[in-house]
């Protein structure tokens, strides 16, 4: 496959297509996305950069790429591996790869691999990724590659995530990073954060959505057969999991609960789902969840909303609605008590205006 042409992005093309935006916003129309109007001369380069014994699911992000190649029929994406001395690089299965050296290219977009452990990056590790991210468009790391771009400082005062086993470390070490515990994936302007290795894949379809529209990101997936897109907004946990239900009269409580968010959802519609007195229902459904019912149908709604607040399709008092919070003043509420944000904040953050 061959591309239509080979010709790099200049800082001028960047600012052509600033003003096109600008333009294009002012008089209320929505901007191309950005292959679709640079696809007829440019090539975006990628690099993964593989740090030794790195896991072999480091991979899965550049197969996205790779496929949306595949699907758009032609090569936007030039791919490349890469280490700090451009040597063979060791995996975790014990093979290894050949690589480049990182400082041979400037690149588009630059993702970090991981480890299966934390391993602190070398002085040129981190030397070399400065300077790399100062001539990027955007900059990623894929699970506990996090801790990469921290030691580096390229997450200092931003939002960020990793594997939720290892979030609060992450927080611990980097005071100055925001860490979010809960999320899938990050995107602080041009520093992009992923949580687990297989997050690394939605992660990518985020940026392939940017780069080249809704359509090709959504083909990609489908495609590769996975899910499009588990959003970035969507809990590393579901509360349906953590609620951990037994008994099947309490899970059908909460399948009840789950079809019927936009109802109110009263202790004795819940006992009359599960076929108990209100009171056995209670003792019943905190013995096996720890929690209250009340509690339980918060987070529930909590879950739904934030979920189709990163999907960006209805307003929030439509999806405060649609959850059964009633208002959006009453999810406000409830959002703030639970994330310290607002739904707006989060939308904010799911959808950030982005110029390029």
């Amino acid at each position: 496959m061959q591309p239509r042409c080979m010709r790099a992005i200049t800082p001028s093309d960047f600012l052509l297509l600033i003003c096109y935006k600008i333009l294009l916003m002012r008089d209320g129309r929505r901007s191309l996305p950005f292959a679709k109007l640079y696809g007829e001369v440019a090539v975006l380069r990628v690099g993964l950069f593989l740090p030794a014994n790195f896991s072999v699911l480091s991979f899965a992000p550049v197969a996205a790429f790779e496929t949306a190649n595949f699907v758009a029929g032609d090569r936007f994406y030039d791919l490349h591996l890469v280490s700090e001395n451009g040597k063979r690089i060791a995996n975790s299965l014990g093979g290894t790869v050949d690589t480049e050296p990182m400082q041979e290219h400037s690149y588009d977009t630059l993702l970090v691999g991981a480890t299966g452990e934390i391993v602190s990056p070398t002085p040129r590790t981190v030397a070399v990724l400065r300077k790399a991210a100062a001539s990027a468009r955007r900059i990623a790391s894929i699970c506990l590659g996090a801790f990469t771009l921290a030691e580096a400082g390229l997450l200092d005062g931003r939002r960020a995530t990793t594997h939720w086993a290892r979030a609060q470390e992450l927080q611990q070490r980097f005071p100055k990073v925001r860490v979010e515990m809960d999320r899938i994936f990050i995107a602080d302007g041009p520093v992009w954060t992923s949580a687990g290795m297989a997050a690394g894949i939605d992660l990518a379809l985020g940026l392939i959505e940017r780069d080249m529209g809704q359509d090709i990101a959504r083909a990609t997936a489908r495609t590769m057969v996975v899910y499009h897109r588990r959003a970035g907004g969507q809990s590393q946990h579901s509360a349906m999991l953590e609620l951990d239900a037994k008994s099947d009269r309490v899970q059908m409580a909460l399948a009840y609960a789950r079809q019927n968010l936009r109802e109110p959802l009263t202790l004795g519609k819940l006992a009359e789902a599960a076929r108990l007195s209100p009171r056995q229902f209670t003792r019943v459904f905190r013995a096996e969840t720890g929690q209250s019912p009340a509690k339980a149908i918060e987070n529930l709604r909590l879950e739904a909303a934030r979920f189709m607040l990163d999907q960006g399709r209805l307003s929030v008092e439509e999806i405060a609605r649609a959850t059964g919070f009633g208002d959006r003043e009453r999810m406000r509420r409830s959002f703030l008590r639970t994330f310290g944000q607002t739904p707006q904040s989060i939308r904010n953050a799911s959808h950030p205006l982005s110029l390029i």
